[in-house]
């Protein structure tokens, strides 16, 4: 399962620059530009960036090192 957390936390983590860039200036499309705007594999990533997101936010708690340690 670890490796699941990390390959959606990467993916989480280029949607989430993506979003930024595409936010300041709307060309700025990243995957766009090294995907070469092919719709279907774009709304690919963009599937599983946001499935990705959507295993973060159910998983976070069980392995947020962060999260689930002890308060002194």
């Amino acid at each position: 399962m670890k490796a699941l957390h990390m390959v959606a936390f990467v993916l989480v983590v280029v949607g989430a620059l993506n979003w930024g860039l595409v936010g300041l200036n709307p060309s700025w499309n990243v995957v766009g530009m090294v995907l070469g705007g092919t719709p279907a594999l774009l709304q690919v990533v963009y599937v599983l960036v946001g499935l990705s997101g959507l295993y973060l936010a159910a998983t976070h708690m069980n392995e947020c090192k962060v999260c689930t340690s002890k308060k002194k």
